[in-house]
This record gives C-alpha cells, structure tokens and sequence, in this order.
C-alpha cells in the first residue's frame, strides 16, 4: 500500500512548458489526502521557486536543495550547510577554470550570483531562483548559511566537470549532473534519499511504501530507497537502469498517470 508519493519537478513533474495539467493534478491531490497520502516534492530547486507551484497545497512537504532544506505545511524542518571555508574554496576554483560557468551561490535565505552575468545565465538563474540577489564578488561571502552550490555549463562539459570537482574535493562535495547542461555541488551524504528517508522515519512510514520518479542522476538516492521507484522516459541513462520500472514522459505526464493508475488499484478499480 502506498503512503507516500515523492516527484522531481524538471524533467518529472513538470512538462517542457514549465507547467503541470493544475486541474488534473488537484484532483488526484484532493484522493491523495482522502487516503491520507504524503505528496513530497523533491527537486534541486529553491524552496520559494518550488512553492510558488502550488499556492493551495499546503499539506505539500518539500525537500528543497537536493535534500539540504526540508519545509513541512511551509515551516522549515530540517537544515544542512556547508562551512564557510569549503564554500571560499570551491568558489575560487571555480572561477579559475578555463570553462564558461555560471554560479549560483545557494544559501537558507535566499540565492546570490554575480553581477552583469550574460542574458541567457539570467534567466536560467531567474527560472530556478525567486529570491536572488547580485552581488559584485563572492569574496567577501553574503551573510548567510550555504546549501548548494548551482552551476551553468556547455552540456559537453558536464560529466568531465563533474569528475574533476569530485576528484579534487573528494570529501568536501558531492558533485552530480541534475539536467543537460546544469550541474548541482551538494553536501555529502545530503541528498534526496537522505531527506526522504528522514521524512519517512519521522512518519513512521516504510520505504516499501514509497513511490517515487525521477529524471536526473540527482535522484539516484531516492529511486534506490522507494520500493516503487519509476524513471521517466526521457530520464539519463543511469536513472533508466537504476529505478525498477519507467513511467511515461514528462510531457505526457507520465507521473499523473502513473499516480492515477496506483489509486484506481487502491481503490480496487480495474
């Protein structure tokens, strides 16, 4: 029996438009909480991008920042940051690289990236990030906690990317690839498995009893944890192999569908 449901928003939930069919969703919200199922939206992204989806969800739990911050009914829940002297470290590496990369600098207020960054870079940043500020350098650090740290790059040099950073600061981040051309420097051992099996000890619920979608190797975590764990049709090659079964894709809603088709079986509906 499922007790709760986690989706990743891009390239899961929600469609290339940048949306969700709300209607068809708020209807199988609505059984959702009739069968008292947790409905957890697990995405790299900032929490104040994320809510900003579902203004009339509040019973929605989100795991914002690939696991960092968990927000329950719209309070935060639980909180993991880098230290200072990582985040210097890593940042300085960064803009020594011969690589055209944007950085957004995550932290528990709000997100921070450079001043008079190209058009396409902000509006990546803006996409993701609803409170962001410019700042003119990242050497006097924002008074803040950091819990991520996001980056733009040319899709054909993401996984050396990646490679290289886990290498260099092997026990300082976890690097991975969260989308083409984006790349995700995470706290290690936080990640979204992490946080959900948190939040399933918290209710009391087994991972047996978890349903769970993903596109990106971000998800990894999370599908090796669900019991029912589905990649999306148009998810990387390594979420393919890892989740047990494949749902539709995003842009046919393959996790609507997917859902329905669950609660009609609970509901004893061939």
């Amino acid at each position: 029996m499922i007790k709760a449901i986690a989706v990743d928003m891009d390239g899961t939930f929600l469609k290339s438009t940048n949306d969700y069919s709300r209607e068809r969703f708020e209807k199988i919200y609505q059984e959702l909480q009739e069968k008292d199922i947790k409905f957890i939206v697990a995405s790299g992204n900032q929490y104040a991008q994320l809510s900003s989806f579902f203004p009339n969800q509040s019973e929605i739990t989100f795991v914002s920042e690939n696991g960092a911050l968990i927000f329950e009914k719209n309070q935060l829940l639980k909180k993991a940051t880098f230290d200072s002297i990582t985040v210097h470290s890593v940042l300085r590496f960064l803009l020594q690289l011969d690589v055209s990369i944007g950085i957004v600098l995550c932290g528990a207020k709000q997100a921070y990236m450079l001043e008079k960054q190209p058009e396409a870079f902000q509006q990546f940043a803006n996409r993701y990030y609803y409170a962001l500020a410019e700042v003119a350098s990242f050497d006097n650090l924002p008074e803040d906690e950091f819990v991520k740290i996001a980056l733009q790059v040319p899709e054909r040099e993401a996984k050396s990317l990646v490679d290289q950073l886990n290498q260099h600061f092997s026990k300082d981040i976890t690097a991975v690839v969260s989308g083409h051309d984006s790349v995700d420097l995470l706290i290690p051992s936080v990640n979204k498995g992490q946080a959900l099996l948190y939040l399933l000890k918290r209710w009391q619920i087994s991972a047996s009893q978890l349903l769970a979608f993903g596109d990106s190797n971000n998800d990894l975590e999370m599908l090796k944890l669900a019991e029912f764990s589905y990649a999306m049709a148009n998810g990387s090659e390594e979420v393919l192999q890892t989740a047990r079964y494949v749902a539709p894709s995003n842009d046919d809603e393959g996790v609507l569908t997917v859902i329905e088709t669950w609660l009609a079986k609970m509901s004893g509906i061939t």
